[in-house]
């Protein structure tokens, strides 16, 4: 048996030889044909958008641009694969610096146009190279000489508490931020928005970094600002108030009975303890007693903290009696 176990090992020597000659030529081909596939695909012409940094430079001290001062150009380039593939991966194409007093046209405003970040791109690119478009088409910045003012920040969207609850405030810190702009415009602004919101079911305090509202030629230091939403526990909550007659004629004087009524109202949990019944007042008017004969007169509430909700008074009627002085 052992010349079959020898024969065995020959010819599984062999096959192993044969199988691994004929997959190393099968993997030349395949890589060779790769790089040929390579090659020509790379020679082929092709139009691509890049990504290129613009920056603007060389800002006098006493200036302050109120646009942006960073922009990208988004660039689409024709030209063969390998040089596209160049500029896409390699780093080949450094931000295009724009100084300033070079592009500005005074009077608060600065252009470099088409024609201009064409030209500094032509001096960055191969020459083999065609921009075939350019998005922007030209750069624009606004500035001004430091006048300012502070104005509020206000919110701007919807801000929904959860059920049961209600909003006891919103904060924002800062609460003023400086705007620059030009003078007819600064004039106009009142106050700065946030950006557009909607924030639905809050349950708890909530504090988050919103932006302000972008405005064109307008800049806003800070640019974002905390808002803090602070939701309180909706209770109904009452307290006695007197009754206060009013337009009584001389030598007349209205009693009630009762002479001080419940004023039943909605406020939020720690709200209720700043609440006190001087800050109420409730009416009951002769001329509508006049008017309308009846046993009982309508009390009223005329005053109350603006924060209330559902306010009323129980009863909405009493007794009444009218005396000579």
């Amino acid at each position: 048996m052992g010349w079959l176990t020898d024969t065995l090992h020959i010819v599984r020597n062999f096959l192993f030889k044969v199988l691994n000659k004929e997959f190393l030529i099968f993997l030349s081909f395949l890589l060779l044909s790769g790089a040929f596939w390579l090659i020509t695909t790379m020679n082929e012409t092709y139009e691509k958008e890049i990504l290129i940094p613009l920056r603007l430079e060389g800002i006098p001290k006493q200036v302050v641009v109120t646009s942006n001062t960073e922009d990208t150009l988004r660039v689409t380039v024709r030209d063969r694969g390998y040089q596209l593939a160049s500029y896409l991966y390699g780093g080949v194409i450094m931000p295009l610096r724009l100084n300033f007093a070079t592009y500005n046209k005074g009077n608060g405003r600065g252009t470099a146009s088409s024609s201009d970040l064409q030209r500094l791109i032509y001096q960055r690119i191969a020459k083999s190279s065609r921009i075939v478009s350019l998005k922007p088409d030209k750069f624009e910045f606004t500035y001004n000489n430091g006048e300012s003012k502070l104005v509020s920040v206000s919110l701007a969207g919807k801000i929904t508490p959860g059920k049961s609850y209600y909003l006891s405030k919103i904060q924002f810190t800062p609460e003023f931020v400086t705007v620059y702009a030009e003078k007819k415009k600064l004039d106009s602004i009142k106050t700065m928005f946030t950006e557009k919101l909607n924030i639905t079911n809050v349950t708890d305090t909530l504090e988050q970094t919103v932006n302000l509202t972008k405005i064109r030629g307008v800049k806003a230091l800070p640019p974002t600002v905390k808002m803090s939403i602070y939701p309180d526990v909706l209770t109904e909550e009452s307290i006695e108030v007197p009754i206060t007659a009013v337009n009584m004629p001389d030598g007349k004087v209205l009693r009630t009975f009762p002479s001080r009524v419940k004023v039943l109202f909605t406020t939020g949990a720690r709200m209720y303890r700043g609440i006190h019944a001087e800050q109420f007042r409730v009416e009951a008017d002769y001329n509508e007693i006049q008017d309308h004969s009846s046993e009982k007169c309508t009390v009223r509430v005329v005053m109350a903290p603006s924060s209330l909700r559902n306010i009323r008074t129980e009863p909405e009627q009493v007794d009444y009696l009218i005396e000579a002085q």
